[in-house]
């Protein structure tokens, strides 16, 4: 995963004229999508036989074109775009959008696939291409486009830009009727050879975006990706994505609970946790997030005021929120007096507030009531107003709250939001209006509170990722060397004896103090195979124990008392996403809980700290019911041991897995070490 130094796609992305290379429907289409956005610049059809193409004259050959183009969209088969796109690389274009299909996306059914990409980027050489099998763009602030469709998009200013793997995707989000200002939306294709995070830093560098949007459905240069959330921080544009799919190449096998409770999507959201962009489920929240990025950028904190006419909508919005990264603080005595003053005694004062009908239609006491509810505490103060349907009904008695809400927003200087309930309710006329005066207008008072969760200031960490390595044929490492290997890294460890034979048994367990532990060796999963016994009492008990496990070989350790709470540290090789460490509940409840926290290494002791404090048994490790605290120290003590292994030994490494790392108040102790790796390699 080298990082090859990006390239220049400015003439690409924004170019000054358009060759457009084909006779079809689709490069009709794309001179005519051009041509009714008023795209200022040249636009040069290119086919040897027609006279004109989308109604332009056309150019019987490349060499025809008065200058090498910006822009050239090739939009013939895939054997020709290899010749053309190397003919385009030698007369210096500034970049090509290859759609033609059928090169590494479909070598399951052509084997052809394969080396028909390795031919195209030969041809393409330095000069940049999207795709394969890629739709193009629309560049809505210059109204320049490589696109063979319908969109559904307008010229703006300043907006949002968007890249996705999906054509389609694409193609629906221009049509969105939610007032969001679109700047671009590019389709990355298969990405053969500039990925989303290439085309992610071209768009930031261009001052009239506001923020970036990605629909992804793999990592591919994870250094690129750090690049690109470097820059995004840098200039103050923050990003958000939706990340689907699941990695084929995190169903590594694997041994280990530590695989089950991270899953194959537990990479990912490490990842974009630790880039510090905001991840959301669906195409809704991402649009409605990007809309309030736009207008308010990143929220300081999650804290929530909502208003609405209605107790219904307030009881909807505070149980809409419950699962969700906001609050509503209570009103503070400032709020309360001023709230007073406006709406007089009938009315219940609290957050979120049901303020009735007394005052509507009376824009001066709207305003006085809307203003009073912002404060300092509150990120943003939204009111919920679902307008009627405007080809039945007359929405026009509802104009007095856009003008209170527009009126109190400047009069308070702090942010404020109207949401619909529905997200069809919030017309997209209205919804212009109001961003003109700088008020988010959400579609949807589920995907406005989502959208408040998401946009909150996130920091990245600034270490880069351990890329993952290389791990042929992994092999089960003995415990008792997997022991004996993680503490030297400083991971504590019971006292211990092996026994090589049943025979050895009696010998072994006189070396240990009793009370003590009996496990079968060469056994993943022992306490489901009956391969351990816990607290026997005597030399007779553990050879009896023996005898009666499904094992050759034995490890005998000391018995540790004094648990006040289990965990399980684990780390998994993820060849897409660097290497996953698993913090989880540990012991047998492990698979009932399903309580765990991922971080990608490496990680610091301050993100380990903050993790363990998300899982749901931290009043476990911070004393609960009168109990003492576990000892933090010492666990973080035993994960940075793992990680310091991981960091030496990447190579050839499956997977670690520490279940149980017994806690105490004293010590955090690992009763079970699971280590699988290219034994060569050890």
């Amino acid at each position: 995963m080298a990082r090859n130094l990006a390239r220049n796609l400015d003439r690409l992305l924004r170019p000054r004229n358009i060759a457009v290379i084909g006779g079809g429907a689709w490069c009709r289409a794309v001179v005519e999508q051009c041509q009714k956005m008023g795209f200022a610049g040249q636009i040069w059809p290119v086919h040897p036989r027609a006279e004109t193409v989308g109604g332009l004259p056309a150019f019987a050959s490349l060499n025809a074109l008065p200058e090498p183009p910006d822009a050239c969209f090739v939009g013939v088969n895939r054997e020709a775009t290899i010749a053309l796109v190397g003919q385009l690389s030698q007369m210096g274009a500034g970049g090509a959008v290859c759609f033609a299909s059928g090169f590494l996306e479909a070598q399951a059914e052509d084997a052809e696939g394969a080396d028909l990409q390795a031919g195209l980027l030969d041809a393409a050489g330095e000069m940049p291409i999207l795709g394969p099998n890629c739709y193009g763009f629309v560049n809505y602030l210059d109204g320049a486009l490589l696109w063979p469709d319908q969109h559904g998009g307008q010229r703006c200013d300043s907006g949002v830009a968007v890249i996705t793997q999906s054509s389609n995707i694409a193609i629906n989000l221009t049509m969105q009727t939610r007032g969001l200002p679109l700047a671009y939306v590019v389709t990355a294709g298969n990405q053969a050879q500039c990925g989303i995070a290439d085309i992610g830093l071209s768009l930031l560098d261009d001052p009239r975006v506001t923020a970036l949007g990605l629909h992804i459905e793999g990592f591919g240069d994870l250094r690129g990706f750090e690049a690109l959330a470097a820059k995004a921080q840098a200039l103050g544009k923050p990003i958000v994505a939706i990340k689907v799919g699941r990695s084929d190449q995190a169903r590594a096998a694997t041994i280990s609970h530590t695989a089950s409770l991270a899953g194959q999507d537990a990479g990912a959201a490490a990842l974009l946790r630790r880039l510090g962009i905001a991840r959301v489920p669906d195409l809704p929240t991402l649009l409605e997030t990007l809309k309030l990025l736009h207008v308010a950028g990143p929220l300081p904190q999650g804290t929530v005021a909502t208003i609405s006419c209605s107790g219904g909508e307030a009881s909807l919005a505070a149980d809409t929120a419950m699962p969700m990264a906001v609050t509503f603080p209570p009103l503070n005595p400032r709020q309360e007096t001023d709230l007073r003053a406006a709406l007089g005694p009938r009315v219940a004062l609290a957050n979120p507030l049901d303020y009735h009908t007394y005052i509507w239609r009376d824009v001066p006491a709207m305003t006085r009531c809307f203003a009073a509810m912002s404060d300092t505490s509150i990120a943003i103060t939204i009111l919920i107003v679902d307008f009627p349907r405007a080809d039945r009904c007359d929405p026009d008695d509802w104009d007095c709250v856009i003008a209170a809400c527009i009126a109190a927003q400047q009069e308070t200087g702090r942010q404020y939001g109207m949401a619909a309930t529905l997200p069809e309710l919030m017309p997209e006329t209205v919804a212009a209006q109001l961003l003109a005066a700088g008020v988010v207008p959400f579609s949807g008072l589920t995907e406005a509170l989502a959208a408040c969760a998401a946009s909150v200031t996130a920091s990245s960490i600034s270490s880069p990722v351990l890329l993952p390595e290389a791990c042929e044929d992994p092999r089960l490492v003995p415990e008792a060397e997997a022991k004996t290997t993680l503490a030297t890294f400083g991971l504590r460890v019971p006292r211990s004896a092996r026994a090589a034979h049943l025979d050895d048994v009696g010998q072994a367990a006189k070396a240990i103090s009793f009370p003590q532990v009996l496990k079968g060796e060469g056994i993943a999963h022992k306490t489901e195979a009956g391969a351990v016994c816990l607290n026997l009492q005597d030399k007779a008990e553990t050879l009896a124990a023996a005898k009666n496990m499904p094992a050759r070989s034995f490890l005998i350790e000391e018995m540790i008392t004094g648990a006040l709470a289990e965990l399980l540290i684990g780390v998994m090789r993820d060849p897409a996403h660097g290497y996953v460490l698993t913090i989880a509940a540990g012991g047998v409840l492990t698979e009932i809980l399903k309580d765990s926290v991922s971080l990608l290494l490496p990680t610091t002791p301050a993100d380990v700290d903050a993790a363990l404090d998300r899982l749901k048994i931290a009043p476990l490790l911070n004393g609960y019911r009168g109990k003492p605290p576990c000892n933090r120290a010492a666990i973080l003590r035993a994960v940075m041991a793992v990680q310091d292994y991981v960091l030496a030994h990447a190579s050839g490494l499956q997977e670690i897995e520490i279940n149980p790392l017994i806690c105490t108040q004293h010590d955090a102790i690992a009763a079970d070490a699971l280590l699988r790796r290219d034994l060569d390699l050890n």
